[in-house]
């Protein structure tokens, strides 16, 4: 029987197609994303303020040095910041970056308390406040978009059951 004929495997496929997607990205996924936004400003942009000892700006309260790791995006750091679009690519763009030097798994929590805490954020118990937080806005360390599928199986699954004959 033809594959486009067999309804499990066509929509195993596309499943399958989906996970490659996610795993390929690897990032922080648009929940968590949302999740940190809230935290951060209500998912506003609400300018600048001073916090600890620098200023923190928009949607995710970037630090100027956050954005210089991030890789500059947008015009400046404060325009970035208060464009949503641009600031939730530097913030992605942060957490690939650092979450596979930081020793932690790729889930929501590692990468709220990277957010907060630097690089290294997710190993350092004063991060976990924050990560409570985050949970309050309904976000769990497994709000990663399809994170149930091992990363080192995901290739293997896809080829074994789109290509495999029956």
């Amino acid at each position: 029987m033809p594959f486009s004929q067999q309804p499990g495997r066509m929509i195993f496929a596309l499943l399958t197609c989906a996970v490659m997607a996610s795993v390929a990205y690897g990032g922080i996924s648009d929940k968590c994303l949302g999740c940190i936004c809230r935290v951060e400003s209500g998912c506003r942009p609400v300018g600048c303020k001073w916090d600890v000892s620098s200023y923190s700006c928009g949607y995710f309260q970037i630090k100027y040095d956050y954005w210089q790791d991030c890789g500059r995006p947008g015009t400046g750091w404060k325009e970035c910041a208060n464009d949503y679009n641009c600031a939730a690519g530097c913030v992605r763009a942060y957490m690939n970056r650092y979450i596979g030097s930081s020793g932690c798994p790729a889930n929501c929590e590692s990468y709220a308390r990277i957010h907060n805490g630097g690089p290294r954020g997710c190993r350092n118990p004063n991060t976990m406040s924050y990560w409570n937080r985050v949970q309050q806005q309904g976000c769990t360390p497994y709000s990663q978009s399809l994170e149930f599928v091992p990363r080192r199986w995901a290739s293997y699954i896809s080829w074994k059951y789109l290509f495999t004959k029956k």
